[in-house]
């Protein structure tokens, strides 16, 4: 078993899901595994299954975003992997072992987050992130569950960076194949996902996870940590 387990939540695109395997079986370096987790009510189901990939049935609660079963699936991971991460199923890796330098920079922080280059938001945001699985066991979470899908990259950086724990590789190439950045198009769920009414919903999450101390509180409890 793998040091490393990257989470994939993914719903409706198993297409995506089969362009981000042959990435990773091009640039990985063997340390650290895939895992992809579908909704029970998605009716690409059966087409997930079919590809060569662990794939972990979420039961669908009915809200479209990432962080219910990012977390769900996190939360079991952290049981048996010493660190987690994830990519949306729009993300392809391009640096040959990837992977290997991730990990050896976590066991480095001992406590921590680490990200490479999307090639969208760069240093400024960890949209696709790799942590010690301690922060997810004494949080009890992966991203916070008041959220629904946006503004949790924005609370990786906020946590790593308090925490002086947050370290970005620039030589690790994860790119994000966004529409926002053209590199893909404005499905039904990217529509979903990123309308009006969920932006401002999750940046009243993000404001409201800030001030009302919680956040304060977090970081008090992760500089517990080794």
């Amino acid at each position: 078993m793998s040091d490393l387990l990257v989470i994939v939540p993914s719903r409706g695109r198993p297409s995506a899901v089969a362009e981000l395997l042959d990435s990773w079986r091009q640039t990985t370096g063997g340390a650290a595994e895939l895992l992809v987790v579908v909704d029970d009510d998605d009716p690409a189901l059966p087409a997930y299954r079919a590809l060569d990939v662990q794939v972990r049935v979420h039961a669908s609660t009915g809200t479209r975003g990432i962080v219910p079963v990012l977390n769900a699936a996190a939360i079991e991971a952290a049981e048996s992997y010493p660190m987690v991460g994830f990519f949306g199923d729009d993300h392809r890796p391009r640096t040959q072992a990837w992977d290997v330098t991730l990990a050896e920079a976590l066991a480095e922080l001992k406590t921590g987050l680490v990200y490479g280059d999307d090639l969208l938001r760069g240093e400024a945001l960890p949209t696709a992130v790799a942590m010690t699985s301690n922060i997810v066991t004494t949080l009890g979470w992966m991203a916070p569950p008041t959220f629904t899908h946006l503004w949790v990259d924005n609370v990786w950086h906020d946590l790593g960076h308090t925490l002086g724990r947050l370290r970005y590789l620039p030589g690790v190439v994860i790119e994000h194949m966004h529409p926002a950045a053209g590199k893909g198009q404005w499905d039904e769920l990217y529509k979903t996902v990123n309308d009006d009414s969920m932006y401002a919903r999750d940046k009243a999450a993000y404001k409201a996870y800030h001030e009302s101390g919680q956040f304060d509180r977090d970081v008090a409890a992760l500089r517990t940590l080794p």
